[in-house]
């Protein structure tokens, strides 16, 4: 992807994020009806009109790109530009009542992650970052922590269930009995709080790219590392993240690895 079309599509993609918060936090305001879909995960009105405007505002700046949404599912081709969106991604949180929900925003070029948009409008926090041009927050750059050593270091878990159940729990209990400390911040937020240096380490067994692609961008851009669990990159079909600095990622991929 040339650098002009890169700029086009990140000023969309924070265009729509923006659009999206304006439909999220009216319903936050006044309130909404739950429905459960088939998986049985709550779906809101907020979900789809929210979708719906980062759609409109992403055909309209590059028409060429396919869009895959969580709530309209894949429109066009997915082996060239495509986006991925996640318009309100952590919806159980929005229902009862917790901030720990945003937008989630990333664009593919053929099959690769180029750049990322996470927008926590209640929250009150906004990430981006493009392939080779940095990681932001709120208008300043961020880096990653320089941790190297377990002992010091500060790891977030999200979801992990499918990790309780497998041979890697143990070597969990490990990883946080050797560590510094554990918190569980979940969702967009500890994936923030890594690119700017605040965590070292994140964990999660269970998700979704959707949930991830744009944060792995940003992670990556601010210098960390972001992979599956077995240590390979994010695709469409990861379901697995380990994210941190370069040296804590690493030595946590060595303790976890099957």
């Amino acid at each position: 992807m040339n650098p002009q079309t890169s700029a086009v599509a990140l000023a969309a993609a924070r265009e729509a994020a923006t659009a999206a918060a304006g439909i999220i936090t009216h319903y936050w305001r006044h309130g909404v009806e739950v429905e459960l879909k088939a998986d049985a995960t709550p779906v809101t009105v907020a979900d789809r009109e929210a979708e719906q405007a980062v759609r409109r505002v992403l055909q309209a700046a590059l028409p060429q790109a396919a869009i895959y949404g969580e709530e309209f599912g894949l429109q066009g081709e997915r082996d060239a530009l495509l986006w991925l969106v996640d318009p309100l991604d952590g919806t159980k949180s929005f229902v009862r009542r917790t901030p720990f929900f945003s937008t989630q925003i990333a664009l593919m070029d053929r099959h690769e992650l180029v750049l990322g948009v996470s927008s926590a409008p209640v929250y009150g926090e906004t990430m981006w970052a493009s392939a080779g041009g940095g990681a932001w927050f709120e208008g300043e750059r961020v880096r990653v922590a320089d941790t190297t050593d377990i002992a010091q270091a500060a790891i977030s878990i999200g979801n992990v269930r499918t990790l309780a159940g497998d041979d890697r729990w143990a070597a969990l209990g490990a990883l946080i009995r050797d560590s510094n400390r554990i918190r569980g911040y979940g969702d967009f937020c500890h994936y923030h709080l890594l690119a700017r240096g605040s965590l070292d380490l994140v964990i999660e067994s269970d998700v979704n790219i959707l949930d991830i692609a744009a944060l792995a961008v940003i992670v990556r851009e601010a210098g960390g590392v972001f992979t599956d669990l077995d240590g390979a990159p994010p695709t469409l079909e990861t379901t697995s993240v380990l994210a941190g600095t370069p040296a804590i990622h690493a030595q946590a991929l060595q303790r976890l690895r099957r």
